[in-house]
């Protein structure tokens, strides 16, 4: 599922989110005072030392004004930590969709790769693949269907483990702010700065028609 913990601690007023590979790394960057907080999960919670996991809606409350995240999860972080090489980069999902193919546009490009990261990187998952086929969409110039991929998503499998008893650390509400299309009018852009990718809010000025909900 494509939970949207960076886009709500940008939300929350943070001033950029450090992206690193281990937990271990994540850990010495607070040590060492990078960051204040350290975000994310391991098959899905959070590690022990961390002070959040990756559920959406259990930090949608939180001030995070002027903190510096670290974050480490198992599919999105190391995604772009292997996408140095990367001209422009973006941390997408569905809640920025539109201002994330706004912000790409801006620039022009002459080639652009939608990189869904899916299960540990390892696995497609159709949240992941049908929300890199809405924003090729949009890309492209065409509308999208947002009301579309939302009901795809919910028919499929990864939906269940969120009312899952036995993941308590999931939570239906995560699903209803991952599938909220455009909840955000920011992208969130990543550069990399000292080797680490940072990603800091980013409002691109243009607007597009909006899919249709």
């Amino acid at each position: 599922m494509l939970l949207d913990q960076n886009k709500i601690v940008m939300d929350g007023g943070a001033s950029k989110i450090v992206m690193v590979r281990t937990v271990e790394e994540a850990l010495a960057l607070r040590e060492a005072e990078i960051g204040q907080i350290c975000m994310g999960e391991v098959s899905g919670r959070a590690p022990d030392s961390f002070d959040s996991g990756n559920s959406p809606v259990e930090i949608s409350t939180v001030d995070f004004r002027g903190r510096t995240i670290i974050q480490r999860t198992s599919a999105g972080t190391q995604g772009i930590v292997a996408a140095k090489q990367a001209e422009r980069l973006y941390a997408a999902s569905l809640v920025t969709a539109d201002p994330t193919v706004r912000a790409i546009l801006s620039g022009s490009p002459d080639r652009v790769s939608l990189v869904a990261m899916g299960d540990n990187g390892i696995k497609r998952t159709d949240e992941d693949e049908l929300c890199a086929i809405h924003l090729r969409n949009r890309l492209e110039g065409r509308p999208g269907d947002a009301d579309a991929v939302r009901r795809l998503i919910l028919a499929g499998s990864e939906v269940r483990r969120f009312h899952d008893p036995a993941r308590p650390y999931l939570h239906p509400e995560d699903v209803d702010i991952a599938l909220d299309i455009d909840r955000y009018d920011f992208a969130v852009r990543v550069n990399f700065e000292d080797g680490r990718p940072v990603a800091r809010i980013e409002t691109p000025a243009v607007r597009m028609p909006k899919s249709p909900t």
